[in-house]
């Protein structure tokens, strides 16, 4: 590892300083074929590799191209039912519902699931008939729905996004990209109640007609390990699409192929690429120093900016990357001031780009100093 520093001192706005790691060699982390490490050649026509955990992208071809994303809308479906439902809710099945074609759960009109239930219709067997049952409970109509789609899609960074419905079938207009679909998939995992349905190979549901047994159409939960989720999606225009992710080690990885010729292969190929090239770096763990900032009007004129989270970056394990941390701390803040308040930012940059910061807090409370002590502090009559 070789260390260039260009480092200001610490009581100045901005430092910055920059590390070179060098790695010898490619280190697969699990046997797989020679020239494990080399770009993955893949058959979809849009594709992208991300890290779930950091966000950086770790491959990608046509990311940024609109595509129609069939059956994998139902991740947008999923998550806006549940942050707007509750799961123990009764959901009553309305004719229109009942009338959705092609993937169903062959729902009826009247008959009543739960949320929950119709969650796992909706991302397991892809029902579209589920995806509007749960549209209708939360929105009113699917039409408002939809509108909460797409204004919760522009909210999380997906702005190449354009629902018209909930479950993806043919519309005009109705398309996203492999970027948006990562970024969506990306924000749903931290719902807890979405990563354990996605990751579910087989369920039975009930409803006030009997039974259902349902199967994930997701094959590599049953093939790759630590596959657990996502989604996928069929049909004839937009061909064979799949959100895919899988963890190891620490690490969780997601994959979106649409328009593929073998989605199941380009999902492996992409996955098998992160985890082989790829490893995290810790930048700064929680909690640790990184400077100061003066403190005007305040008991003490002092204090330290600590890391309010851990910071990791992804690094390719057989290149040379330069790696800058650039702190920027307030000059001077005045009190009061409370223990974790925001006074800064550290942010890393990988080859000049960046890809990850978290908030530089203060260490510990600041009172303000009494007025009569200020009145006597300004005029220079006692020393602060």
């Amino acid at each position: 590892m070789r260390l260039r520093n260009r480092a200001f001192p610490l009581l100045y706005p901005v430092l910055i300083i920059t590390i070179i790691i060098s790695f010898p060699c490619c280190r697969p982390a699990y046997p797989s074929e020679p020239g494990c490490c080399s770009i993955p050649s893949i058959t979809a026509d849009a594709a992208i590799l991300m890290d779930a955990g950091t966000g950086q992208i770790l491959f990608e071809k046509n990311a940024g191209l609109k595509k129609p994303p069939a059956s994998t809308t139902k991740i947008m479906t999923a998550l806006l039912a549940l942050e707007g439902g509750d799961l123990q809710e009764t959901v009553t099945v309305s004719p229109h519902a009942a009338s959705v074609g092609e993937a169903s759960l062959e729902l009826t009109a009247g008959e009543m699931l739960t949320l929950q239930a119709l969650l796992y219709g909706a991302l397991l067997e892809s029902g579209n008939d589920a995806c509007v049952a749960l549209a209708e409970h939360i929105g009113g109509t699917e039409g408002n729905f939809v509108l909460l789609m797409n204004q919760k899609a522009k909210l999380i960074g997906a702005d190449s996004t354009s629902f018209k419905n909930t479950n993806g079938l043919p519309a005009a207009d109705h398309y996203t990209t492999a970027k948006d679909l990562a970024t969506i998939t990306r924000y749903a995992f931290h719902n807890q109640v979405f990563k354990q349905i996605i990751g579910t190979r087989n369920i039975i549901i009930e409803s006030s007609m009997g039974t259902r047994h349902l199967s994930n159409t997701n094959r590599l939960l049953w093939s790759y390990y630590g596959a657990d989720g996502v989604k996928t999606g069929t049909t004839v225009e937009a061909g064979c699409c799949l959100v895919a992710s899988a963890a190891r080690d620490g690490r969780k990885l997601i994959s979106v192929v649409l328009n593929s010729d073998d989605r199941w292969t380009d999902s492996i190929k992409l996955l098998d690429y992160g985890f082989e090239r790829f490893e995290n770096l810790r930048v700064i763990d929680r909690g640790a120093v990184v400077g100061s900032a003066m403190v005007e009007e305040g008991i003490t004129d002092e204090v330290m900016a600590v890391a309010s989270a851990e910071l990791d970056v992804v690094i390719p394990r057989d290149e040379e990357v330069a790696l800058e941390k650039v702190v920027s701390i307030e000059r001077q803040i005045t009190a009061p001031l409370v223990k974790g308040q925001p006074i800064g930012r550290i942010t890393a940059k990988i080859n000049g780009e960046v890809v990850g910061s978290v908030e530089l807090v203060s260490d510990r409370d600041v009172d303000r100093m009494p007025n009569y002590r200020l009145f006597w502090v300004k005029r220079n009559f006692l020393p602060i």
